[in-house]
């Protein structure tokens, strides 16, 4: 079985690859590949309802995916595509008017042991809030986020991060000391 898995992740991976190739015109074919690929999959399988709603959601279809999504985690999605779940869904919730749910899911990530995708929740997040008016505390995110990826100022950029939603303590330098 772990080489019929293999082969199935490498066709995904593929038709994903594949995916700019697709004419804004032909997301239905591009939706059908993924369905065609997810008939492979047992029904309950939650990969598979997180598949879909990838294709939906690419294809410019957030309030379609929202279920989808909603169901590969209640039917136990785990590991690296749970947490991609988490971001694609807090995106669509806010995409569809629904930025306080995605605010709700994406927090706990927050955390999380840090990985890969640890920029990407922050940044999901950090849109989140902007949709409802607390700019600052996305604006924190993002500047925290690029922080440890800049050649230098990492730490004075870190705590201008924290400083937009901490108040500065009496005596308390603002940037952090030398940039």
């Amino acid at each position: 079985m772990d080489n019929d898995w293999a082969e199935w992740e490498e066709r995904v991976a593929a038709a994903w690859a594949g995916f700019d190739d697709y004419a804004e015109e032909d997301a239905a074919a591009f939706r059908a590949v993924i369905d065609a690929l997810v008939a492979e999959l047992p029904a309950d399988s939650p990969v598979g309802f997180f598949e879909q709603a990838c294709a939906w959601d690419s294809t410019g279809h957030s309030d379609r995916a929202v279920p989808l999504y909603r169901e590969a985690l209640a039917r136990g999605l785990d590991g690296y595509r749970r947490r991609r779940t988490a971001i694609q869904l807090a995106s669509s919730l806010r995409n569809t008017g629904q930025a306080e749910q995605g605010v709700a899911l994406l927090t706990p990530e927050l955390v999380l042991p840090p990985d890969e995708l640890s920029d990407a929740v922050r940044a999901c997040l950090a849109l989140c809030l902007a949709d409802l008016g607390r700019e600052r505390e996305g604006l924190a995110l993002v500047i925290g986020a690029l922080a440890p990826h800049l050649p230098r100022y990492q730490r004075s950029m870190a705590n201008y991060a924290r400083l937009l939603v901490e108040p500065e303590q009496p005596g308390q330098a603002g940037g952090g000391g030398r940039v």
